[in-house]
């Protein structure tokens, strides 16, 4: 858990505490008159003489920015700096689409995030003895890590180009083996294809050493433009397999398949795969086979395709009680698939269980099924590169990691809390497989690992972005990373 209560010293308080960004506006400590707690969401209230305290150890890296309007959607954009990164500080790219107040302000946002710093902890923390003896080093390892403060040299600096989009961006995803390739959802009902090459390359080729923001606002016209929906739509994945495959779908429940075609058009399927009773909140491609996808539906129902079938799912069956608002294939372990309801749950369903003669009352995938979250789930995503860590966000305004492969052992958690500088009052309801809990955005919409820095996470809400890596996510690593 990232957020405690803290009961503070009400008189001659020297250090206020803030609440979103968890660092102290001066060096002096405040005596603790209470100890520590677990704070839960939805289920423990405040009292009147405490306040949220964010705890800077449970993050290896934490850091905060915003384009201007709310983002609903971004997409993380591969780059060439590396395949797997692991030293700081880090350099990310994203592309985002804002929501603004009138339609002809909205743009999407080019993103170049450099500079991030953080540092790496140790998993179990130190003990009183190691603190003490901490305390008595080489005065120059403490100047080190004085540079990793969030307000110093090592503020991370974002640099941003934005180009005019027409409507609000309702999803934005970057073409996997292309990056430079982006396809937008509108709330107008178009989808749209741009190439954003050159603007990736100006950001690439800028040596900034402080955050621009430009008012600038590109009239860059797209390679392609859809606008056969019947209505606006959220649903749409870009094939991980056939190079520029797409899916669409929308809100009048029509899904439609897109193939690349040279010169850079594509050739969209007039002909709708239909198979739900409701909008199709979400599409997922299989991440082996170019011909089976998956998709979720306000209809509470989840179904399989494969294009060589026709025009109606293979398999289809109640997956909520709820409308189905996410869906996640996993990459690592492909037979399992992730799935986020309005009422709050996430369940876990292993293909492998599924059969084509099931009928859609019939079928029970479900290996696991959480209720911990009280609001809907807005996003979901299994990390690519453990098999059995999954990411959740919710209208509760919680980011949570999961790692199935997690059971509760009780030798091994008192042998945690004797090693710990504090004690933990840590609620023993909780389920074993929470991995951590991320708090502080408000209505939280879509979250991204990142694929080629193990560990860390970003997340897009009303009040802008957050990248974090949690201190306590261990990624093996390759050999030779």
């Amino acid at each position: 858990m990232v957020r405690r209560i803290k009961a503070p010293k009400k008189a001659k308080r020297k250090n206020k505490v803030s609440k979103k960004g968890g660092e102290s506006s001066s060096s002096t400590s405040v005596k603790r008159e209470a100890p520590l707690q677990v704070w839960r969401p939805g289920i423990d209230k405040i009292e009147e003489d405490e306040e949220l305290q964010c705890d800077p150890t449970a993050y290896n890296s934490l850091h905060a920015f915003n384009i201007g309007w709310p983002c609903l959607s971004f997409d993380i954009v591969k780059d060439s700096l590396g395949l797997v990164r692991t030293k700081f500080p880090h350099t990310v790219y994203c592309v985002a689409g804002t929501q603004a107040e009138k339609t002809s302000a909205n743009y999407i946002g080019i993103i170049k995030l450099s500079n991030i710093s953080g540092k790496q902890r140790e998993l179990v923390p130190k003990s009183n003895a190691d603190m003490d003896m901490d305390k008595n080093s080489d005065s120059d390892s403490d100047s080190d890590e004085d540079t990793d403060q969030e307000d110093g040299p090592n503020t991370p600096v974002l640099q941003l180009r934005k180009v005019f989009h027409h409507g609000c961006v309702n999803r934005i995803r970057a073409m996997t083996q292309n990056p430079h390739i982006t396809a937008s959802w509108a709330d107008t009902g178009d989808v749209q294809v741009w190439d954003f090459s050159s603007h990736l390359n100006a950001l690439a080729e800028s040596g900034a050493e402080v955050s621009q923001r430009t008012s600038q606002v590109f009239n860059h016209a797209p390679l392609f433009k859809f606008s056969g929906h019947k209505d606006e739509g959220y649903a749409i994945d870009w094939s991980p397999v056939v190079p520029g495959r797409l899916l669409t779908g929308d809100c009048k429940n029509c899904i439609h398949l897109w193939e690349l075609i040279s010169g850079g058009t594509w050739n969209v399927d007039a002909t709708p795969f239909l198979g739900h009773s409701a909008s199709v909140e979400d599409l997922q491609w299989s991440p082996t086979e170019a011909q089976v996808f998956a998709s979720s539906s306000v209809d509470g129902n989840i179904a399989i395709w494969d294009i060589r079938l026709g025009k109606s799912p293979a398999i289809s069956f109640k997956a909520h009680n709820a409308d189905v608002n996410v869906i996640s294939w996993n990459r690592v372990a492909t037979c399992m698939l992730a799935s986020g309801s309005d009422d709050g749950t996430f369940s876990i369903h292993d293909l492998r269980l599924l059969k084509e003669e099931d009928s859609v009352q019939g079928v029970n995938s479900v290996v696991a099924h959480f209720e911990y979250h009280k609001h809907p789930i807005t996003s979901i995503e299994w990390s690519p590169h453990e098999s059995s860590t999954l990411a959740v966000s919710s209208a509760d305004n919680q980011l949570t990691i999961w790692d199935f492969a997690l059971e509760r052992d009780e030798e091994e958690e008192a042998e945690f809390k004797a090693k710990t500088s504090e004690k933990v009052y840590a609620p023993s309801d909780l389920p074993p497989q929470l991995l951590f809990v991320h708090q502080g955005q408000t209505d939280l919409k879509e979250l991204h690992w990142h694929s080629q820095i193990p560990g860390m996470l970003i997340s897009t809400a009303a009040d802008g972005f957050n990248v974090l890596m949690p201190s306590n996510i261990e990624t093996p690593l390759p050999p030779d990373a």
